[in-house]
């Protein structure tokens, strides 16, 4: 085969320009702004929203997931529907991006450089590449520098023959097909921007005022118990404002390598102890507030559900197993979420509950789209994101620029009268270059729902793949 240029095949980014709705003939039709209201009605509704849970899953890029999707800004193909990418190889031929019908799959490098070389100045052709050069046969195969298999991979796509539930959702409520994630780099800033909104390194006891920006997260392996993370996080105004949170941890093994190590082990991953996956036992904050009993194991999201004692605001964050971060199967991390949304579907806060759900980073996989640069963390690489709720607009594609910073803004809208991360006013000033949550760029959550419509039904699924 011979290499193809991507640069004719780059969609040009959208902008917050609404969403549309799926037509009955796999066509689109305009779906509008909702109606701006007040009180109970249009984006006023936002007061019918009494519970926020956030499922973060692992290391897939839109396209992998979504790139065939009906309506969404997917893999550019041809008038036949042949992908037109064909991504460059070592050897200088090229592998046209193909449909993958393996639940385990390789990825790529997902680091810092990997996103750069990957995006390759807008060509977004580095991903084979990239996962020809990571490194194979890993200790961890989780460490961002590992490929887990065919490097080839790193071009494939999934669609509703292997996640069927994924696509169920998206059918049914809404997919956002501008998300991306926050940074761009592997998974451990990218959790903290999920809790914080910021990525730093801090002088152990300075305070707020010692954090400088570091876009790779502070340090992590033995030393991470003894880590000082002094920015502020939401939990900080979740705090103050009386607002209930907690972090429900799957306890198993995660990756808890420095960012360039070479090998190590898996350790066990535990509510208690401060981890990639699991960053909030080592804020000041969080210690400072008495809040660590906050972050508890996954088992106890279901006690809550069945005590009816649901926190407002909630993190779900996966063990290896079942986080879809390869070389974890996508079929068990489907079944994994989808017996969440069940749960939480057949609880009593269902009529008042929003689930968002998304992927930390691309993994390596291919995706078309350019990410937008709104400062000097990013965003990164373009991630699935699933709006789930009753009040979610039926069948509805979000084609706004969105981040997880607009979590942390929906959060603060729906909680905390608005309040942000800011040095200005949030009362615990630190150095961070931005506030996330008032970018430009960023577009609004409320847009994917309507509070005027009559709540959606819970739509209840086989976690194995399909309806019972």
């Amino acid at each position: 085969m011979v290499a193809l240029s991507l640069a004719a095949c780059h969609h040009e980014p959208s902008g917050n320009d609404g969403g549309t709705h799926p037509g009955v003939d796999g066509g689109v039709v305009d779906g509008g702004e909702p109606d701006a209201g007040s009180g109970d009605g249009g984006l006023g509704g936002i007061t019918k929203i009494k519970h926020i849970f956030i499922i973060m899953q692992e290391n897939r890029s839109f396209d992998h997931y979504f790139g065939t999707f009906p309506g969404a800004d997917g893999i550019p193909t041809d008038d036949a529907g042949v992908p037109l990418a064909c991504l460059p190889m070592k050897d200088g031929g090229c592998i046209r991006v193909f449909h993958d019908p393996n639940f385990v799959n390789a990825g790529g490098p997902h680091n810092v450089s990997d996103a750069i070389a990957d995006v390759n100045h807008g060509n977004m052709d580095g991903f084979v590449l990239r996962a020809q050069q990571g490194k194979t046969g890993c200790p961890n195969p989780n460490e961002p520098g590992c490929t887990n298999g065919s490097p080839l991979d790193a071009a494939s796509y999934h669609d509703a023959r292997e996640i069927p539930n994924y696509w169920a959702y998206a059918q049914q409520y809404v997919l956002q097909d501008r998300m991306f994630e926050p940074n761009a780099s592997w998974s451990l800033p990218s959790h903290l921007f999920l809790v914080s909104e910021w990525s730093a390194l801090c002088t152990p006891g300075m305070g707020p005022g010692s954090c400088v920006n570091n876009i790779l997260g502070p340090v992590m392996g033995p030393q991470a118990g003894s880590a000082d993370w002094a920015w502020t996080d939401l939990t900080y105004l979740l705090h103050k404002a009386g607002v209930s949170w907690k972090y429900y941890l799957a306890e198993g093994t995660e990756p808890d390598c420095n960012d360039g190590e070479m090998t190590c082990e898996p350790v066990p991953q535990l509510a208690a102890v401060p981890s990639i996956w699991n960053p909030l036992p080592n804020f000041d904050t969080v210690k400072e507030d008495g809040e660590t009993g906050n972050i508890v194991a996954f088992d106890q999201l279901y006690k809550d559900v069945r005590a009816g004692q649901l926190p407002q605001v909630a993190w779900i964050v996966p063990a290896g197993k079942v986080s879809e971060h390869p070389p974890a199967s996508v079929q068990v991390g489907q079944a994994y979420v989808t017996a969440i949304v069940n749960a939480l579907m057949q609880s009593p806060e269902w009529s008042s509950t929003a689930v968002f759900l998304s992927w930390d980073d691309w993994g390596g996989f291919y995706d078309h789209v350019q990410p937008p640069k709104v400062d000097e963390n990013g965003y990164g690489l373009r991630v699935p994101g699933i709006v789930i709720s009753p009040w979610a607009k039926h069948g509805y594609i979000d084609h706004q620029t969105l981040s997880f910073d607009a979590y942390v803004k929906f959060i603060e809208d729906v909680f905390l009268h608005s309040q942000r991360l800011d040095p200005a006013n949030d009362g615990r000033p630190d150095p961070r270059p931005s506030v996330r949550e008032n970018a430009p760029e960023l577009g609004d959550l409320r847009n994917d729902f309507d509070f005027n419509q009559t709540p959606q039904p819970p739509l209840i699924l086989n976690p194995d793949g399909g309806r019972p």
